[in-house]
């Protein structure tokens, strides 16, 4: 557990919007990097601000953040292979953990008083532990906002775990406003909830979260593959992501003729064990290269032919940012959200896809047919030949939402006499 230590040049209070993040981070990058995305631009939206993402992301402290953003780390939680939890670091069972974090998260809510709370994801939080802050931030008159990737699930499953979570209820008591950080196009993730007609007025589609090239301070000193064309193959933070990283090696074993070469980019959360395991084989294929972990991997990716990747929501939106052409092998467990976003796509031209049921443990991958996919690649339409409209005006529609909601906060009663 830690907490950022504040920047020095913040002024000891602030005139400007207060706008709390809770991300709940049980596994990978994804969450972190979408609030992150949010906060950058939020940052630059106002003037003088005070941005807290609350996160129990083990890297939060790996990414850079603009001017008026700080971060509270609570303590990890990550999701074992049965679908149970665990703590992460602590010796302590996962209940108490929980009482930990949401004391945590009620203390940040109750000293920043925020305008604004943006909740990614899980609107109880995890395992319930939002519950106490929203009534109380509620009562407060801070306007709550429930942000939401394009898909959560496919609905058999999705709709009884938030009617047993208890999220539908939070949904229409505590949010003001939801916002789907995609459009309705490619899927709509609450269309299979009975949620009701005022509720259903709250959903605001943003489209996708655009992504920039981030600063790079220094030279980066990138594999000497990456100064021909490459190929760029990334599994976000690669804690399932070994049985991709496996095809695309087994491709090149097979066929060292590949044009493009491979770039894998592992991620922080794959087994040492079994990363030193592919290192071990990538280094006799003289068309392979492979680094850890890349904070700023919009330019690798902005410098590669194309991407091999799962299809993770944020990579999803990094090449379309960067219009870069995909192939996508979605992952099936423990949820079809990646195959559903890349059946869509592929349908709308935006990827190519191959059958994520290879990546299961045991599966039977062909060699050739992932070879075959990579030399098509360089032949593929870009991705922006098949744009819909509005595809990737997520922070655009953000910051507009962001303004509105503040014109809406603290009407009744300053914010000194209801945090009281």
């Amino acid at each position: 557990m830690s907490i950022s230590p504040l920047r020095a040049h913040q002024p000891a209070s602030s005139s400007g919007p207060r706008i709390l993040i809770y991300s709940h981070d049980t596994f990978g990058l994804g969450h972190i990097r979408r609030c992150r995305a949010i906060a950058n631009r939020l940052a630059t939206s106002f003037h003088d601000p005070s941005i807290v993402i609350i996160s129990g992301s083990p890297v939060i402290g790996s990414f850079e953040f603009g001017d008026g953003i700080d971060y509270v780390r609570v303590p990890g939680v990550v999701k074992l292979p049965d679908g149970t939890y665990s703590t992460s670091s602590l010796s302590l069972d996962l209940e108490e953990t929980v009482r930990i974090r949401e004391a945590i998260i009620m203390a940040t809510a109750r000293g920043l008083r925020p305008d604004i709370l943006i909740v990614d994801k899980e609107p109880t939080g995890f395992r319930d532990e939002l519950v106490q802050t929203l009534q109380f931030l509620k009562e407060a008159g801070t306007r709550i906002v429930l942000g939401l990737r394009d898909v959560l699930d496919e609905p058999a499953v999705i709709v009884p775990e938030w009617q047993r979570k208890g999220a539908l209820a939070a949904l229409e008591r505590f949010y003001d406003e939801i916002w789907v950080y995609g459009l309705p196009q490619i899927h709509a993730p609450l269309e299979a909830f009975d949620l009701s007609p005022a509720a259903v007025r709250r959903i605001v589609y943003t489209g996708y979260i655009p992504r920039e090239l981030p600063p790079r301070p220094q030279p980066a000193r990138y594999p000497k593959l990456t100064r021909e064309p490459f190929v760029l193959v990334t599994t976000g933070g690669g804690g399932d992501g070994e049985e991709l990283i496996d095809w695309v090696i087994s491709a090149y074993e097979a066929d060292p003729s590949i044009p493009l070469g491979a770039l894998v980019v592992f991620g922080p959360f794959i087994p040492r064990a079994r990363r030193m395991a592919f290192i071990e084989r990538i280094a006799g294929l003289p068309r392979m290269d492979a680094i850890t972990f890349d904070t700023k991997i919009e330019h690798l990716m902005h410098r590669s032919e194309g991407v091999i990747a799962m299809g993770g929501y944020n990579t999803f939106c990094e090449i379309l940012s960067f219009d870069k052409r995909a192939l996508i092998v979605p992952r099936r467990t423990p949820r079809l959200e990646q195959t559903i976003r890349a059946e869509r796509a592929a349908e709308l031209g935006l990827v190519s896809m191959l059958d994520g049921a290879m990546l299961e443990p045991g599966a039977r991958r062909d060699p050739a047919m992932m070879g075959l996919a990579i030399r098509a690649l360089a032949e593929q339409p870009l991705p922006s030949k098949s744009f819909p409209k509005g595809l990737l005006d997520g922070l655009d529609r953000i910051e507009a939402a962001t303004h509105a909601l503040m014109t809406q906060t603290r009407i009744a009663a300053p914010r000194d006499a209801v945090f009281a």
